[in-house]
């Protein structure tokens, strides 16, 4: 790392003489938060201005979907980074600063309704963007969306938990899987972030909501964003009001064109599914984090997470199976489990 940090630094020196932008001789290179990959971020402070700087491993992340999909997205004014340079070889890249005042710190009752109505009107713009020139956005076909939910049974169950996958387990699987693919599939399908969230999502003044780490778009479901940002994993609103903002959204997708008419049942059916299948994937990925790459910080996300799954699967037949299961056999799990404080699991499941 404190080899790939002085490489960086030189690549600055480097970009700034080519960019013909005087570097400050007392230049700082400040740490900022990482996300669950391997990239790293870096503020870049110089007479009075910032940058960030982007460090991606190049035998670890490919910038070249993050650079295309930026690009693409600046006639859609949607508030992304600008990427002023970038050295795909060595896995640098030098980028607009568009703060860390996050959604999440800001989120409240009163901000609530501002935020999210802005997110949402970045969100429509965001899906209509399928051609991106340079990458091809990928589907978010059957064979991804497995994938995504068998991180919940490999990594939380059968690694985290120590719970046993036996026949009838894998049964349960299969048809839980089958019943939310087939739900996310016959969804209208559009530009996805995969990731649009309170942590990936700054409150910028005009400009607000700054986007970032989106470099894993794809074509999929268009509740999946929708349910990302309504359902976070690191925040909970009530019901009532979810489901206004997914009104509100419905009703804006009609009005953009994306979809001809807002059947509100048939919506909430695909937005609860996909909440679903996200949200399996996502304590999956939480489990691993701390399992594969020594990230605990996330195992208090996965109460909240398993709760959202466990009540959504609770309001569908196909679905109540799982539900006693996840009650029966995974929460006692997770109480007699080190991984969790008891106390935080009765907020979630008492």
């Amino acid at each position: 790392m404190g080899q790939r940090l002085a490489g960086l630094k030189q690549w600055v020196v480097q970009i700034f003489t080519e960019l013909n932008i005087d570097l400050a001789e007392d230049w700082q290179c400040v740490p900022v938060s990482g996300d669950a990959s391997f990239r790293r971020y870096f503020r870049l402070k110089s007479h009075g201005m910032s940058w960030i700087l982007m460090d991606a491993p190049p035998e670890k992340e490919d910038s070249h979907p993050f650079v295309c999909i930026a690009k693409a997205w600046e006639p859609l004014e949607i508030h992304a980074p600008v990427v002023h340079a970038v050295d795909f070889e060595q896995g640098y890249m030098l980028l607009s600063d568009l703060g860390d005042d996050l959604y999440l710190g800001q989120l409240n009752d009163d901000s609530a309704d501002e935020l999210y109505s802005r997110a949402l009107s970045a969100l429509t713009r965001l899906q209509q963007c399928r051609d991106i020139a340079g990458h091809p956005l990928p589907l978010y076909d059957r064979a991804l969306l497995q994938r995504e939910m068998d991180l919940f049974r490999d990594w939380l169950v059968a690694d985290l938990l120590a719970i046993k996958v036996g026949p009838g387990v894998t049964q349960l699987f299969a048809e839980v899987s089958e019943y939310l693919i087939d739900a996310a599939l016959e969804q209208p399908q559009v530009c996805v972030h995969r990731d649009y969230h309170s942590r990936n999502l700054l409150v910028d003044g005009e400009n607000t909501p700054g986007v970032i780490d989106f470099q894993d778009a794809v074509i999929g479901p268009v509740t999946y964003d929708l349910v990302s940002l309504l359902r976070d994993c690191y925040i909970e609103w009530p019901d009532m009001r979810v489901y206004s903002w997914v009104d509100q959204f419905g009703e804006q997708l009609v009005a953009d064109g994306l979809i001809d008419h807002y059947d509100r049942e048939t919506f909430y059916r695909w937005f609860d599914l996909m909440g679903a299948q996200r949200h399996l994937k996502a304590a999956g990925i939480f489990a691993r984090l701390w399992l594969r790459d020594g990230k605990p910080g996330y195992l208090t996300d996965i109460p909240r997470t398993l709760n959202y799954i466990i009540r959504v699967a609770g309001r569908y037949d196909s679905l109540l199976t799982f539900a006693a299961w996840l009650q029966e056999v995974v929460v006692p799990a997770m109480y007699a489990s080190e991984h969790f404080d008891n106390r935080h699991l009765d907020k979630w499941f008492s």
